[in-house]
């Protein structure tokens, strides 16, 4: 790894919680394709797009975070098999309530968040400034965007 500067005896464990960060924004992905494709009722227009927007937002961090780990010369895992055993977010059946999906997204945010919080610490320990890199942006995007469903679920009239 010459064109790092990052000790690599402590790589591994960050690369297994980048691998668990892989397999809940997996599940999580496909948790918000399944609430795009079948949320329903008065909030329809709003949802549909949110979740697009949203899913479209997990496809590029999966991919970045598979392409972070194989920087950091190892291997992402790839198998659902594997996402299923490792991941913190669990799949969500997508024949719900809207009011529920959000909910359920918000919860995932919550595993999420905690996760990158861990990798960012091991990650600060490690000298792994890309990491670090990586997950600060993330956290920022997925505390704004947490906000703003939790919002949308407020009743205004308070």
């Amino acid at each position: 790894m010459s064109y790092l500067d990052v000790d690599s005896n402590k790589i591994k464990p960050i690369i297994d919680e980048l691998n668990i960060l892989l397999a809940d924004y997996n599940i999580y992905y496909q948790n918000l394709r399944g609430f795009h494709w079948n949320v329903m009722g008065k909030n329809f227009f709003d949802l549909h797009n949110k979740f697009e927007e949203l899913y479209t937002d997990a496809r590029i961090k999966i991919d970045e975070i598979a392409e972070r780990i194989l920087t950091l010369r190892h291997s992402p895992e790839s198998k659902f098999s594997d996402y299923f055993n490792l991941a913190n977010v669990k799949e969500a059946g997508s024949l719900i309530p809207d009011v529920e999906m959000v909910t359920l997204v918000l919860k995932d945010h919550e595993y999420i968040l905690k996760l990158m919080g861990r990798v960012v610490k091991m990650a600060e320990e490690a000298g792994d400034e890309g990491t670090i890199d990586l997950m600060g942006g993330y956290i920022g995007d997925l505390e704004k965007v947490s906000w703003m469903l939790d919002a949308w679920g407020k009743d205004s009239r308070n």
